[in-house]
Formats: structure tokens, sequence, C-alpha cells
């Protein structure tokens, strides 16, 4: 493999880190967001706050996804050219436009396992945490 080549996989390895790290302090800001409305919620006696936190949970199931999308696509890029399958590339060029289809949509990975899993399981804690507070 020749020296550009190398330096070239080494460019896309640390956008593909950015990615998985932006990825990962969204799920911890999802968490610190809805655990300090949940307890403004108890501490006010008021489980209306609890609702509220629907929102940025989606907001951040959509831009959690949104990065992991462009991961995806960033690693299909570091495979082709770790494999020489990107010929219309020129030396040093990012192109995650190339990847759209399949395991590369952002729907795709909106809705995959270990995504929507976590957020929709959030969701439904705090649902029933909503409608146990409102009944008592």
């Amino acid at each position: 493999m020749e020296k550009e080549s190398i330096k070239h996989l080494e460019f896309i390895q640390n956008i593909i880190t950015r990615m998985n790290t932006n990825s990962f302090q969204i799920k911890g800001w999802t968490i610190t967001i809805v655990s300090a409305l949940l307890a403004i919620s108890v501490s006010a006696k008021n489980p209306d706050f609890i609702i509220i936190s629907i929102f940025p949970i989606i907001l951040f199931w959509f831009l959690d996804a949104y990065y992991l999308t462009q991961e995806r696509k960033f690693r299909g890029l570091y495979n082709d050219i770790l494999n020489d399958n990107v010929h219309q590339l020129k030396p040093f060029e990012m192109r995650p436009d190339l990847y759209v289809k399949g395991k590369f949509s952002f729907w795709s990975v909106l809705f995959s396992r270990t995504i929507w899993t976590l957020y929709i399981s959030i969701t439904v804690i705090m649902i029933i945490i909503y409608l146990y507070l409102k009944c008592y």
C-alpha cells in the first residue's frame, strides 16, 4: 500500500472516531437532560415536565442517527480505499455522498436495533413514570 493511501486512511479514521465520539456524547446528553427533567418533575410535583422530556429524546435520536449515518459512510469509504475499490476518487478526496443506499441511509440507521431500542425504551420509561405520577 502506498504511503499516500495510508495517510488518506488515517484521515478517514480520524473522522470516524469523531463521529463515534459525537454519537456517544449525544447518548450521554440524552440521559442527563431526561434525568434533570425527571428530577425537576418530582421536586416540583408536576409530572408535565416528564412529557417535555420526550422532545429532547426525539431530537437527540435524530441527531445520533445523523452522526452514525456519517460514520457508516466513512467506514464504507475507508473499506473501499483499503480494498482499492474506488477508482473515481482523487488522492485524499472524501466522498461520503457516494454511500447513500442500504445500510448507509439515514432511515436505515434511525431504525437500526442499536439506536431505536435505546430511544424508544427511554421514551416508554418516561411515559410509564408520567402515568404513574399522574395517577398517584
